[in-house]
């Protein structure tokens, strides 16, 4: 691969997107360009200490909890949360990538080597990312379309966990579609990033399946978990949001919504 090429491919395709998004006047188009500045940035930085991760667990284990801290500074920032809630929030995120994780070394699907444990864990943390922050963003706008219907409910004497059951049930249904399309559509439409890696790497083709498959499940579980935690942390609000830009859902459960 011709390093040259790679940089006038990835600076084309970045002055693209700019462009485009500039045009169309939608929000920050200079968003997509320093997006690919921090990636270049950070992959390289990454290449720089794989080497010494991959040959040490504790070491790994020190780049999955990173990993964990970054992914609960994007989904604070992203779904308008306080920072209050940090801990809590990378408890969810740190438990919905360990358990699918356990399960797969602990069935023997894959060895219980540093390489694996990053290459799934990575997966699995970004996909954790994402998944929470279209809850929370899913979530205050559930909760301010269906404000007269959670009103409504709280004045029948309902609790609040109960009447904003229905819009949490809507936003975790949401926060699952990107992952349960991606994975319905594997092979058909896409073609993963776990699986075109392994056949690039030299793997037979059946193995690098395999392989992918277990990354999609992982992700398919540890979306599950995360919803299930974040909406029982989430579910019950102080009060409604306005819908203004800064709308996002309160974290204390126990009070009436006030208007």
């Amino acid at each position: 691969m011709d390093p040259v090429a790679v940089v006038v491919a990835v600076s084309v395709l970045a002055a693209l997107a700019f462009a485009i998004v500039a045009v169309l006047r939608l929000e920050s188009p200079w968003l997509q360009p320093i997006a690919i500045g921090r990636a270049v940035l950070q992959l390289g930085l990454l290449s720089l200490v794989l080497t010494g991760v991959l040959a040490d667990g504790v070491w790994v284990g020190v780049f999955l909890a990173v990993m964990v801290g970054a992914a609960t500074a994007v989904v604070l920032r992203r779904a308008r949360l306080p920072w209050r809630d940090a801990p809590r929030l990378a408890g969810v995120l740190l438990v919905a990538a360990a358990v699918p994780m356990a399960v797969v070394f602990a069935t023997g699907a894959l060895p219980p080597e540093p390489r694996y444990l990053l290459a799934v864990g990575g997966i699995v943390v970004g996909s954790t990312m994402t998944v929470s922050s279209l809850m929370g963003r899913s979530l205050a706008a559930a909760l301010v379309t269906d404000r007269d219907e959670i009103e409504g409910w709280l004045a029948l004497g309902a609790t609040p966990r109960t009447a904003a059951l229905r819009a949490v049930r809507t936003a975790a249904s949401t926060a699952l579609i990107p992952s349960t399309d991606q994975t319905r559509t594997t092979g058909i439409v896409t073609l993963p990033g776990a699986f075109v890696g392994a056949v690039f790497a030299g793997s037979p083709p059946l193995e690098a399946a395999g392989f992918q498959l277990i990354v999609l499940a992982s992700i398919l579980a540890a979306g599950a978990i995360c919803v299930a935690a974040l909406g029982w942390l989430l579910g019950a609000p102080t009060q409604l949001p306005d819908g203004g830009a800064d709308a996002g859902p309160a974290t204390r459960p126990g009070r009436r919504y006030s208007k």
